[in-house]
């Protein structure tokens, strides 16, 4: 079947299916594939040697609808499902229940309809949402059950989990190869910069680049500075999929990491320095922290499938503050005076 709203990357000009390198052999379909993660993973593969990778468009496949699922798994070898409703605390907060459904009906379906459609091998991106609120750091695989997650990410964090549950009870009851993986919170140049959806160091990086603009003596951040996280820049998210689909079989979820944490009062001075802002930051200690602390135990991913962040922090906040500063949107600040700084 040809899917005429898809985009095909073909490594030959008739689309033939050449063999790639292990879990890149034959078709290779890539949700989410034309976005922020997506298309540097699509790059990573046809380095690696993937000749024919599928990309559905969201436009025109909804996969929160079964039959676009259907569609977009016929004739592949390998699916790798990237594609999610995401957003920071105040998109979470706002709109659980279409996190929730959404990302729950695009997962099961997704993988039910690879399993009937003989796909060989499934990969699961998941996300640091799933582990409980109070996780010890860093965060091990084997603590993903030990209680609930933090509230706001809850909705998105379980629904994501549900495809590990699936994961597992598909290889036991079916033999099917899928495996599932853990990333952190990922930057980089192309992220989102919508004040009204994006993560926590777009945010930041827009909410202070309008400040210095403007000449404002303070910028609001929310929480109290203390909350941690560990980022990790999107080129090395990208390899790291890559790696786990070429090397890892395990029924096991994987941490993707760089293994290191900062607190957020600590990354907002880092992102003044790069900016060049010397104004006052203002804690709205009523809004809140979300998740304490977040940080991974990355050594599964290193002994699995051989994989080590490669980007060190400050290097990646360069790249990203220097993209955004670049572009044309950076230049419209009205939009940031009320939005929140996300998670």
């Amino acid at each position: 079947m040809q899917l005429m709203n898809s985009q095909s990357v073909n490594g030959s000009p008739n689309g033939s299916q050449d063999r790639g390198n292990g879990g890149l052999s034959g078709r290779v379909v890539v949700t989410g594939g034309g976005g922020f993660l997506g298309s540097r993973l699509v790059d990573w593969l046809r380095r690696r040697g993937a000749r024919d990778i599928l990309v559905p468009r969201s436009e025109k496949f909804n996969l929160v609808e079964r039959d676009n699922c259907r569609r977009v798994v016929e004739g592949a070898d390998t699916v790798i499902h990237l594609a999610a409703r995401v957003g920071g605390i105040g998109f979470n907060r706002e709109n659980p229940g279409t996190l929730f459904f959404e990302n729950l009906m695009m997962g099961a379906q997704l993988m039910e309809e690879a399993r009937l459609a003989g796909v060989k091998k499934f990969v699961a991106v998941g996300t640091v949402c799933a582990y409980p609120k109070y996780t010890p750091v860093p965060f091990k695989e084997d603590d993903l059950w030990n209680g609930y997650p933090e509230e706001t990410n809850a909705p998105y964090g379980l629904a994501k989990k549900m495809l590990l549950v699936q994961a597992q009870a598909y290889r036991q009851q079916y033999g099917f190869n899928s495996i599932y993986l853990l990333p952190v919170n990922l930057y980089g140049p192309g992220d989102n910069f919508d004040p009204r959806s994006s993560h926590v160091i777009p945010a930041l990086i827009r909410k202070i680049f309008v400040a210095k603009q403007r000449g404002d003596e303070s910028v609001e951040v929310w929480g109290d500075g203390t909350a941690s996280r560990e980022f990790l820049y999107v080129d090395d998210a990208a390899e790291a999929i890559g790696l786990a689909t070429e090397r890892y079989e395990g029924s096991e979820p994987v941490n993707l990491g760089a293994g290191r944490e900062i607190t957020i009062k600590d990354l907002v001075g880092l992102l003044c320095k790069l900016i060049g802002y010397q104004g006052r930051i203002a804690w709205d200690v009523s809004k809140p922290n979300g998740q304490p602390r977040r940080s991974l135990d990355v050594s599964r991913a290193e002994s699995a499938f051989g994989f080590r962040a490669r980007t060190g922090f400050e290097d990646g906040l360069r790249r990203t503050v220097e993209w955004w500063a670049a572009e044309p949107d950076s230049a419209a600040p009205d939009l940031v005076q009320r939005a929140p700084n996300g998670r």
